[in-house]
């Protein structure tokens, strides 16, 4: 069974999520804050955190950056009850992979959770290493180094990443970027694309505001030119 941290402090609410989840071969640890969520992922091995933005204490955000710093690249689901469009914006500045908000349908959660994990899948033909400007990619170890200093991708970020180069030099829809790394076509919009390809481009690119790589074709997608 592959195991999930839930951060939920609403008891009814992760009991639910927990009796929807087991019966799809997902094993759910809950902790109810914060600090009892970090205990969790110190000492286990997750294969992706639910994350609730409103907790008591340190929130879901402060969490989130949290994750990322310790340089956990587990995906991250943001569950939000907030509707704000900043808000969740903000979870995909700091590190979260996707966000849902409550109330949510139950097999819409499956969905996203299924395709986070199934990101790992592809078989597409890679080359061991990449290199580009003052950027490599090692694709077996997952990890990324700019000027020799290893960078810290989230899981999602490296994906995007590793879709670009493999479909260079073709511009790639937002579309097709929802569909081939979240594993979804109904998502309301493409921010949360945008919002990841602006993050690669800060870590990345020399100048993010004029990209040497990573180039926008306006209402299209994206294009890799490395």
């Amino acid at each position: 069974m592959q195991k999930i941290l839930l951060i939920e402090d609403e008891d009814g609410m992760a009991e639910g999520i927990k009796d929807a989840l087991q019966p799809h071969g997902f094993e759910v640890s809950h902790a109810r804050n914060a600090e009892k969520g970090e205990e969790l992922l110190d000492t286990g091995t997750f294969s992706l955190v639910l994350l609730d933005v409103m907790l008591p204490g340190r929130d879901g955000f402060e969490m989130c950056r949290l994750i990322r710093a310790k340089g956990f690249t587990v995906p991250v689901i943001m569950l939000t009850a907030r509707s704000e469009d900043i808000d969740k914006v903000v979870g995909l500045e700091i590190g979260a992979d996707d966000y849902i908000t409550k109330p949510f349908n139950v097999r819409e959660l499956i969905a996203r959770i299924r395709a986070m994990l199934r990101r790992t899948g592809n078989n597409k033909e890679t080359p061991d290493v990449f290199l580009f400007g003052h950027v490599k990619v090692d694709f077996n170890s997952r990890k990324v180094f700019c000027n020799n200093e290893k960078v810290n991708l989230t899981g999602t970020e490296f994906d995007i990443l590793k879709l670009l180069i493999d479909e260079r030099p073709n511009v790639i829809s937002r579309d097709k970027i929802l569909n081939e790394i979240w594993g979804y076509t109904f998502f309301p919009d493409s921010r949360i694309v945008d919002t990841h390809i602006l993050n690669i481009r800060k870590k990345l690119e020399c100048d993010p505001r004029s990209p040497e790589y990573i180039k926008t074709h306006h209402g299209i997608g994206y294009r890799f030119t490395g």
